[in-house]
């Protein structure tokens, strides 16, 4: 499979995901995390899918097109280790509804790494009943594994649901 095809395939898988995501999470209160801003697609996209939610941002650094930067206040720039306890602190634990987490690059072995780092501190920030959509595996005794969408590879995107 050349790039491209791989590329336009694990962007519908995310599509797909955030889609199954935003329906399954829509009568849980809340906020919508976004970690890994990249050019901001995602963030655009889940702005469209998510009208009324409050969207907060985290990201090392703004390498986003203009138009899909979130305002200041919703963005928290810096190491993932610095930015999660300060977002428990400002928004508080389980505040979050739906949370995706875009950590892939390019070194697989360092984004499992990160990802395994992170994890406590983003069921943390999960309500009850809240959907993460991830790139990389979180296994956490309280999140539930859940199936993928149609059509999703498994393996190409994970899923699982706050307990």
């Amino acid at each position: 499979m050349s790039r491209l095809d791989s590329f336009i395939r694990r962007l519908e898988a995310q599509r797909s995901c955030l889609g199954f995501a935003q329906e399954r999470s829509s009568y849980i209160p809340g906020v919508v995390l976004e970690l890994g801003l990249g050019n901001g697609r995602t963030f655009d996209h889940l702005r469209e899918i998510c009208p009324g939610r409050e969207i907060y941002v985290f990201d090392r650094q703004v390498a986003a097109h203009p138009d899909c930067i979130p305002a200041a206040n919703r963005l928290f720039l810096g190491d993932f280790g610095d930015t999660l306890p300060r977002a428990a602190q400002q928004l508080g634990a389980g505040s979050a509804a739906l949370i995706h987490v875009d950590l892939g690059s390019g070194d697989a072995t360092a984004s499992q790494a990160l990802a395994a780092q992170i994890t406590p501190q983003i069921a943390a920030l999960m309500a009850a009943g809240a959907i993460l959509i991830s790139d990389q595996p979180m296994p956490d005794p309280t999140l539930k594994p859940l199936d993928l969408p149609t059509g999703v590879k498994p393996g190409r995107y994970f899923m699982a649901e706050k307990r």
